[in-house]
């Protein structure tokens, strides 16, 4: 099976985390919720798959480009 990472769209740090790896995603299903600059924005699948492994934690700081989840489809 193929594996897709997840990156930041954004500079930020990450609010909450909503899904777990072993969590099988319906396309465009949170991931995670950024907060950057008082905003929220949401980090979304792009295709369905399970989730296989989140690589930042609740309060991380991330940067733009920044891989955050890996998703096998």
């Amino acid at each position: 099976m193929a594996t897709e990472t997840i990156l930041s769209e954004v500079t930020g740090s990450v609010w909450k985390i909503q899904s777990k790896p072993g969590d099988i995603l319906e396309e465009d299903a949170t991931i995670m919720v950024l907060e950057s600059m008082k905003m929220e924005i949401p980090v979304m699948a792009p295709d369905g798959g399970r989730l296989v492994k989140i690589l930042v934690a609740e309060g991380d700081a991330v940067k733009e480009g920044q891989e955050l989840a890996v998703i096998e489809n």
